[in-house]
């Protein structure tokens, strides 16, 4: 039986490819000039220290140019609260996001089964199983999937005939 496999994942390679360029691009900059401002990565988690607020923002349109660039959807970070650090700078983590969580895992098994569609959708671990007899049925769920209007960004993967 025909199958694919729904995930939600980003190339922690691509991730630290763009942390760098960021770090490039904040060297040279003139806005920045004589400022701390860093961006480091690990495990799945960015942290971004800045000056100021006004240079945190910079800093996270930056970011996301560079994810973007590299094909990393902004769905995929999740920017934890900013906190204060000494003086006037500040410091913010921001979360990869890897894998689908339950709760949109049963909302898309629940909206397909609500669509009648005629395909079975099982939830293993992170990500989602789909089968169905045809492929052309699989190709509708996989359209449907992409019109639900998720704010994470899903891949469709090990698609199998």
């Amino acid at each position: 039986m025909p199958s694919f496999d729904v995930v939600s994942e980003a190339d922690m390679a691509e991730v630290d490819n763009a942390i760098q360029n960021v770090m490039r691009e904040i060297s040279v900059r003139y806005d920045f000039k004589g400022s701390k401002s860093t961006v480091e990565s690990a495990d799945g988690m960015i942290k971004v220290f800045a000056d100021d607020d006004l240079k945190l923002n910079q800093m996270h349109e930056i970011l996301r140019g560079q994810l973007h660039k590299r094909g990393i959807e902004p769905g995929q970070l999740d920017y934890q609260k900013v906190e204060s650090a000494a003086g006037a700078s500040v410091r913010q983590n921001i979360l990869v996001k890897n894998g689908i969580e339950k709760e949109l895992a049963k909302k898309i098994v629940k909206d397909i089964k609500s669509a009648k569609m005629k395909i079975q959708v099982a939830i293993q671990g992170e990500e989602l199983r789909v089968t169905g007899k045809k492929r052309d049925d699989l190709q509708a769920a996989i359209q449907f999937i992409k019109d639900l209007g998720l704010e994470q960004p899903l891949q469709f993967k090990n698609f199998r005939d």
